[in-house]
Formats: structure tokens, sequence, C-alpha cells
């Protein structure tokens, strides 16, 4: 991903940075270059032409919101495989059934062979397999609603055959689907936010994302939003998490990890130092991240980190920048 800076950063920098830079101090420069830990020093002036602005992290607990991309399922996929299910239930119940009555005519010497029960018994051996193999793909593909009741079921299929019900498959990126979630979420459909229900975790993952997901149900859907149709989905984790607020403009990604610049103090009567300090981010919550590994007096640049990333010459990113790719 191609960093990218900010217009008012490449409108000042050839004026700026090339004062700067013959004012770092000699600390930094006898460091190895791109190291995310080398100390940086600028003077008070410096600091005011760049517009370096620091801030302490603010404590929060928070149950964040995890954004999944939604895709409305197909009503006919999941009367076939309901019809599957049954079946090869009735099916394997009616194998079984033929299999017990030859068998009890065989013992009785009453016109029953060996032959015809043991081929009913296979039969019904293979019934059993099918209904078994069955009730697997669907609670692979449905998850929760194998656990439902038959009626419950086919209750559903009628709301959705009516559209005034529907059900999505919410693919949660990274795989970060296995924590407890809210038995409510929100469906963004054309700006407008829609209340949905989350039924539960789907075991299958998805052939094309690669992801997690979990099964909602949709109450009412918009007009045209079909099968097939793709939409923003927030699920609201049930675990709340603890951490320090940081702006997303304060963090910084590189091979080291994800950093953040905290002030580490003065180097002089008119000199300010300044060190990268890995952070561990925990959630999204806005435009700010709630992060492990700072300390609530740290003194964090929200301000102005761009330039300090181009004195130091790591190759990263920042996550604000990140939001512009």
């Amino acid at each position: 991903m191609a960093t990218q800076r900010s217009p008012a950063l490449m409108m000042l920098a050839p004026r700026i940075l090339p004062w700067i830079l013959l004012s770092v101090s000699a600390s930094a420069a006898e460091t190895p270059h791109g190291e995310p830990d080398t100390p940086l020093s600028l003077t008070l002036s410096q600091l005011q032409a760049v517009g370096i602005r620091i801030e302490h992290p603010l404590p929060l607990t928070s149950a964040p919101a995890i954004v999944a991309y939604g895709t409305v399922l197909d009503p006919a996929a999941l009367a076939s495989d309901v019809g599957r299910l049954e079946s090869t239930r009735a099916a394997a119940a009616a194998a079984a059934a033929d299999a017990a009555r030859l068998g009890r005519l065989y013992r009785e010497d009453a016109q029953a062979s060996l032959k015809a029960w043991q081929a009913s018994r296979a039969q019904s051996v293979e019934a059993a397999a099918q209904e078994r193999a069955a009730a697997m793909s669907f609670s692979l593909q449905w998850g929760p609603l194998a656990s439902w009741s038959a009626a419950r079921r086919y209750s559903l299929l009628e709301e959705l055959s009516k559209g005034r019900q529907m059900l999505l498959r919410a693919d949660v990126p990274g795989g970060r689907a296995g924590g407890a979630i809210e038995r409510r979420a929100l469906v963004e459909v054309d700006g407008v936010n829609v209340a949905a229900l989350v039924l539960g975790p789907l075991p299958r993952t998805d052939a094309q994302s690669q992801t997690g997901g979990w099964l909602l149900q949709l109450e009412h859907g918009p007009e045209g939003f079909g099968p097939g149709a793709r939409a923003l989905v927030q699920l609201q984790t049930a675990a709340a998490t603890t951490g320090l607020l940081v702006p997303a403009a304060a963090l910084f990604y590189s091979e080291e990890g994800t950093y953040v610049y905290r002030q580490v103090g003065a180097s002089g009567a008119d000199a300010f130092r300044y060190a990268a300090v890995t952070v561990k981010p925990l959630a999204r919550v806005g435009n700010a991240w709630l992060v492990d590994g700072l300390a609530r007096t740290d003194q964090v640049v929200v301000q102005g980190a761009g330039v300090l990333w181009s004195l130091q010459g790591i190759s990263s990113f920042s996550a604000a920048e990140e939001e512009h790719d």
C-alpha cells in the first residue's frame, strides 16, 4: 500500500524539512537509521513551524462494533437444503423400518430370506449415512437453523418467500467473528441503518473471502434489496474492551508493528525529544483507536506525526493515510 502525504505537508516540506533536518540532534544520527525507537530532538521554534501537537491518551471502556460485509442469501437455497434434509430423514426412517420388518419375518421363518434381510439392512445403512451427510451439510451451511424445529423452519421459509423477512450472511474480515456477539446488528442499506437479528455463527468459511460469518435475520427489507445484494453490517461485541484512546492519525504501521510517537522529555533548554512507542490496537472507536502499551500520563503526538516519520525515514504508513487508499 503506497504512503500518501497530506497536501499541506507536501507544501511545507520543501521549506521546513531541510531546515529541520540540518538541526536534528546528532543523537538521532548516531543510531541506526529507520529504527522505530530512534529518538528525535526538535527545538520549540521547529515544533511551532510544523504544527506538532501532543495530548494525553484518554482511558475508555467500550464494546466496539465489528464491521462486516453482508450478502443477502437466496431463500430458494434454504428451501432446497431443508427439502433434502427432510427427504433423507424420511428415507432413512423408511429403510430402517423395512429392515426391521424383514428381520422379524426372517426370524419367524415367515417367507423372508436371509439374502433379502441383508439387502434391506444394507439399504438402511446407506440411507442413514445419507441422512447424516445431509444434516452435517445443513449445519455447516445454515448454522443456527439446524437446531430449529421443522415447523419453525417452514414458518421462516413462508416469511422469506413472501418477502417479509430475509437472511444475510455477514462475513467478518480477518476471522474476527470468534468472540461473543450481541443479538442486535445494523445493516446499512443506501445510507439507512436497518435493524437485524443475529441468529448465530455460520461454521462454513466463505470460499472467496476466506472469512468466518454470522447469520442475520432482517425484517421488512427495503425495496429492491434482494438475494445477492451486499451491504455493510455492524456487529456489536458483547465483551467490553478497556484501553487508552488515541486519534487514528497518531498511529503508524511498520514491519516492527504499530506505534505512536511520544514526547519523552527535553534534551535541552529549547529542545524536545520524541520516540516511537509500540502499541497494540484493540478496537476502532469512530476516528480513534483503543490501544494497549501506553500510560495515562504519556504525551502522544496527535498532530504532525507525519513530520517525525519523514525525519526518521521509517518505511511505514499511518492509520489515517490507510483510510484514504
